[in-house]
Formats: structure tokens, sequence, C-alpha cells
């Protein structure tokens, strides 16, 4: 396709990998740990993050074959058309796309009101100038992405280096302070594996797959990797196995040192570890540092979701303006602005605790088990042999893949759960609409 003629391969695998990691390691894991271990209960929680992190590498492999396989801008968009085929592709990444106009904005606004609640511990923000601060991050982010995708792959690099520095001193931190007995003090029935213990952990995995979200960002950007058949699957693997690790000691760092029972009404989790180890000017630091984590992510996160309606402005799927790239920085630049524009308005206008289910809501189904299923469209009109990169153990990884989403999707909630149906619904109505005004398939079987 024509978008790989314009974007330049100029992001090594480092810098790869240090987009997927700082996308991954927002404001997540640091609002949503309290969240999880009232979920759960107890320091049991720690099932929660292993659930996450297996369903992420499950659910990387189908994004490493994918990936790999069709190393182009847009990621899902470019997959879902190309796997399901001339006609139902059509209709596959049109709502994708659909979706994701809702959804990445969403995303993004959900970043910045997580950064805004953060500084409200090291200043008192009212509502509005939460909203504030919230919707100016977003405008700071774009004018800082409004640049060369080179120039962009050193500065996530910095911003990488930053994020697991600050990663490791809050481990060390609570780790060097470690005290066992408050750790695992497990309440009665704690590991009693009934019914209601699975459906809990399918509550709390949906708040901890919010943290590991992110390991497939690469894909969205992949006309600008360096040899993407071998690099995209590493950066995926790497990049989760990497934020599993620092997730899990980060677990154990806290609940090591603050009390679960304490920890679980901690809106400021991190920094009140900091202070009990270290004091009050530490813990001011640390906030400082979790801000740093939550600005690099939404860094990596915005660049990735402005390839994405480039990538279907030039398939001719999208509005034709989203497709220009800049005459010299050679960057999608009015989908980015599109995308922060957006994400401006929706961080002025929503609540983080609106948005996190609504996220995962809208993605299953299309994005991720319409990816598990495409995958295995792909091995049969492609053939094994001409796919670089091939998950272990096909089909199985595809299969558990499409179980858990699903049981993720119902854990959401029912409300989000047929929200999510609803917004594929409407997008359905609205192609067939198109289709028909442009009299194409399914009205036109001859028609493109």
């Amino acid at each position: 396709m024509s978008d790989t003629s314009t974007l330049k391969r100029d992001l090594s695998l480092t810098q790869a990998i240090a987009l997927n990691m700082i996308d991954m390691v927002g404001i997540g894991p640091f609002i949503v740990l309290p969240i999880v271990l009232q979920i759960m209960g107890g320091p049991q929680h720690i099932a929660a993050w292993i659930a996450g992190a297996v369903l992420a590498l499950i659910d990387g492999l189908i994004w490493a074959e994918l990936g790999a396989a069709m190393p182009r801008a847009g990621g899902s968009y470019v997959f879902l058309r190309e796997a399901y085929g001339k006609h139902w592709g059509k209709l596959m990444s049109f709502l994708f796309i659909w979706q994701t106009m809702i959804q990445a904005p969403l995303v993004i606004a959900s970043g910045s009101i997580g950064f805004a609640q953060y500084l409200s511990y090291l200043v008192p923000l009212t509502d509005i100038t939460r909203r504030m601060v919230s919707g100016s991050l977003v405008i700071i982010l774009t004018i800082l992405l409004y640049r060369k995708i080179s120039t962009v792959g050193k500065i996530s690099v910095m911003l990488w280096i930053g994020v697991l520095g600050t990663m490791a001193w809050f481990i060390f931190g609570g780790l060097s302070h470690f005290d066992s007995a408050l750790a695992f003090s497990y309440p009665k029935g704690a590991w009693d594996f009934t019914w209601a213990f699975w459906v809990v952990l399918g509550q709390a995995t949906v708040q901890t797959m919010y943290s590991y979200l992110g390991y497939y960002n690469v894909c969205h950007l992949g006309a600008e990797i360096r040899e993407p058949q071998k690099n995209i699957p590493r950066a995926i693997f790497i990049s989760i196995i990497g934020i599993a690790v620092l997730y899990l000691a980060m677990q154990f760092a806290v609940i090591g040192v603050i009390p679960w029972q304490e920890a679980q009404h901690s809106q400021f989790i991190v920094s009140t570890l900091i202070e009990k180890v270290y004091g009050t000017t530490a813990a001011t630091i640390a906030t400082i540092l979790v801000l740093w984590i939550a600005f690099s992510s939404l860094f990596a996160v915005m660049l990735g979701y402005s390839r994405i309606p480039y990538a279907a402005a030039v398939d001719g799927n999208f509005f034709s303006v989203m497709g220009k790239v800049h005459l010299t920085k050679n960057f999608p630049h009015i989908a980015l602005l599109w995308l922060g524009a957006a994400a401006f308005v929706f961080s002025l206008l929503f609540k983080l605790a609106d948005v996190i289910k609504a996220i995962l809501a809208m993605r299953i189904l299309v994005q991720f088990i319409g990816g598990a299923v495409g995958v295995m469209i792909l091995r049969k009109t492609l053939g094994a042999d001409k796919i670089p990169f091939k998950m272990w153990l096909y089909p199985l990884p595809a299969i558990m893949a499409i179980f858990l989403w699903g049981s993720i999707l119902l854990s959401t909630g029912s409300a989000f759960a047929l929200s999510g149906v609803g917004v594929m619904i409407a997008g359905t109505i609205v192609f067939l609409i198109r289709s028909k005004i442009n009299n194409v398939w399914p009205f036109n079987p001859e028609g493109h």
C-alpha cells in the first residue's frame, strides 16, 4: 500500500521497545493498584496482575504474527482489512476506525485526567482547574509530537530511560523495606477457588488489562520500523515481559510496606509508599516522577493512534484530509491534530471512572476478538510459509484469546458490554448507509 512509501523506516528496535513500554506504563498502574486491591479484598490481588500478563502474552502472539506479516501504518486497520478479504474486510476495518474515533481520544483523555488527578497531591486542584490541567497537557503533547519520526524516536528513548529509572526507584524503596507479614496477610478464604473467586478475578483483571494495554503500539507504527519482520515481534514480547516484571515487583513493593487495608484506599499509592520509606520530600519527588511516566505514556499513545486514521484515509476508507503528510517532516500531521483536538474536548468533559471500562468494552469485539479470528483466516488465505513470524502452538493462542477476551468483556458489566455492542451496531448501520450512497458492497456486489 502507498502508506509505506511516504513514511520513513527510522525507528530502531530500541526505540520501538521504548515506545511500547512507555505506552504501557502510564498513569494506569498507579491508579488501578488500589482499585484491584479493593476488588480482590487482599494481597491475593497479585493474581489479577498475573492474569493480565498472561492474557497480554497470548494476545501478543497474535499481534506479533499480524505485525510481522503486514508492517504498515495503522496496525489493526490494515490487519482486519486484509484478513477478512475484499468485502468483509471493508466492514471490519471500517468498524475499527469507527470505534477508534471514539475510544482513542478517550484513552488519551483518561491519561490526561489521571495526570491531573495525581498532580493534586502536589497542588490542590478544583474540578475546573483539574480539567484545565488535563486539557493543557493534551495541547503540549500535540506540539511535542509535531515533528519528524526520527526525532520522536530519540525523545521516546529519553522518556523510556526516565520511566525505567523511576520504576526501579519505587521498587527498590519498597522491597528494601519489605515486611513479609504485611505482604502475605491474606484474609480467610482468599484462595478459595470458588465461582465467586473467578468472577471477582475477572473484574479485577479488567483493571489490570487497562495497565497492560499498549504492547501492540509498535504495530500502528509498522511502516516506520526498521526490519519489521524481526523487530515488531521482538518489541512486543520484550515489552510485555519487561512490564510484567515491573508491575509484579511493584505490587510486592507496595503491600510489603503499606498494609493492604490502607493501600486499597490510597489515591496516591506510590507517593504514600515513598513517604513511608523516605519522607515527604522524597514523596514529592516521587509524585513528579509519576507525572513524568504519565506524560511519557501519553506521548507514545498519541503517536501510535495518529497513524490509524492516516492509514484509513490513504486506503480511501476515511476522510482524505487525514492522509496528508507534512511536506518537510514526513508525518501525518492532520491526523495528529484531529486526535489532539478530540482528546482535548474529552479531557474536559469526562471523569476517569467513566472511561476505563468503556475503553475496554469498545476495543474487545473488533480489535481483539476480531484480530484473533482474523489471524486464523489469514493463515488459510496466505499460507503459513508466507508469514515471517508464526505464533507458537497455533491455533491454541488465538482460541484462548477469543475465550479470555470474551470473559473480560462480560466482566466489564452488562451496561459497558452492551455499550460496546451498541457502538459496533451503530458503526455497521453507518457503514451500510455509506455503502448504499456510494453503491458499493453489499448493495452492489461488483462495487469496490
